[in-house]
């Protein structure tokens, strides 16, 4: 006989969310407090529901499983992995059942991999009645990442095939994404919930929603960073913390827009925002330029001139494999 794991039983360990909401027999991950989402912006509060980079964890020896996901829009997929291996991807995007007979055999780390491109509502797995399953106590090191929709990766290839989860997976890190398509503006709010959030490195990539949405100036931008900075050391005063700058797009490298702001301007800000913190006793704080993550080189890349494709998402992760993460832990990833 099969037995059924609801989405609130503690031998499930959502990770990469900052709350659950509950009602009857579902539960829908939020990637802020959803009991405060009133407060967000109209825009956060939207995306912080499309829960890229989370996952259902647990531990199990079964090689089969069923679940029922609700998708709320359409474009949704699951992966389903083993040990970091990607064992299938479903499309929930018309039906709420999903089955995964293709996971191997013995005890193995299962993680469901959640859409980056719509909210869900998860009611539960099923199991085979001889299958075991157990609570997974992760003690991975800690990454929050904050960005843009290009942070959020609604059009990579699956949920696992976002940047920043393919950097997690590489480097073995506990991702937690905090990517908000159109919304990535230095909000104070958001750099609360950062701050109050477990956290052993933070990555920042602020600029191409401000550039986009003329939220900032030149006059503005570089405090406002600064400030979001120190909001996050008040909890996390030694962390590594890296500032990223957008990446290439060439509609807005040199062509200011309407508060007269380029990308090349911008670079040059956050540079000096970091050498501001630096100056003044932070030591853990690193600039990288986004042209090193996804240069020129690779416009080609570009879907629309600005967010990254599927394949040019998983270079975007490479790079950053490469470029960030040895100055971050010192070693090559």
């Amino acid at each position: 006989m099969s037995h059924t794991i609801r989405g609130d039983d503690p031998r499930l360990t959502w990770q990469g969310i900052v709350s659950l909401q509950k009602e009857d027999d579902w539960v829908k991950p939020w990637r802020i407090p959803c009991g405060q989402a009133d407060l967000f912006p109209e825009g956060v509060a939207i995306q912080a529901q499309r829960p890229s980079g989370a996952r259902i964890v647990f531990r199990s020896d079964t090689a089969s499983l069923t679940g029922d996901i609700l998708s709320e829009e359409d474009d949704c997929f699951l992966d389903v992995s083993s040990n970091g291996r990607l064992c299938g991807t479903v499309d929930l995007t018309n039906t709420p059942q999903f089955q995964i007979d293709t996971l191997p055999e013995g005890d193995k780390l299962i993680e469901l991999w959640l859409s980056p491109a719509s909210p869900i509502r998860f009611r539960s797995i099923t199991l085979p009645g001889e299958a075991t399953i157990e609570r997974f106590e992760d003690s991975r090191p800690r990454w929050i990442t904050y960005g843009s929709s290009i942070t959020q990766c609604r059009a990579a290839e699956s949920p696992s095939q976002t940047w920043p989860a393919i950097v997690a997976q590489e480097q073995g890190l506990n991702l937690t994404c905090l990517g908000f398509g159109g919304s990535c503006h230095l909000h104070p709010i958001v750099a609360r919930v950062i701050r109050d959030l477990p956290a052993d490195f933070v990555s920042i990539c602020a600029g191409v929603n401000i550039h986009g949405q003329n939220s900032l100036s030149p006059r503005s931008f570089c405090p406002a960073l600064v400030g979001f900075v120190l909001t996050i050391r008040e909890r996390h005063p030694h962390i590594p913390i890296v500032l990223t700058s957008p990446i290439h797009s060439q509609g807005g490298e040199n062509t200011p827009n309407a508060v007269g702001f380029t990308f090349a301007m911008m670079r040059d800000e956050i540079a000096t925002a970091v050498e501001k913190l630096k100056t003044y006793g932070d030591n853990n704080i690193q600039y990288i330029s986004g042209l090193e993550l996804f240069g020129p080189d690779l416009e080609s890349y570009l879907s629309d001139g600005l967010h990254p494709n599927a394949e040019g998402y998983k270079l975007l992760g490479k790079n950053y494999l490469n470029t960030v993460i040895p100055k971050v832990f010192h070693h090559s990833a």
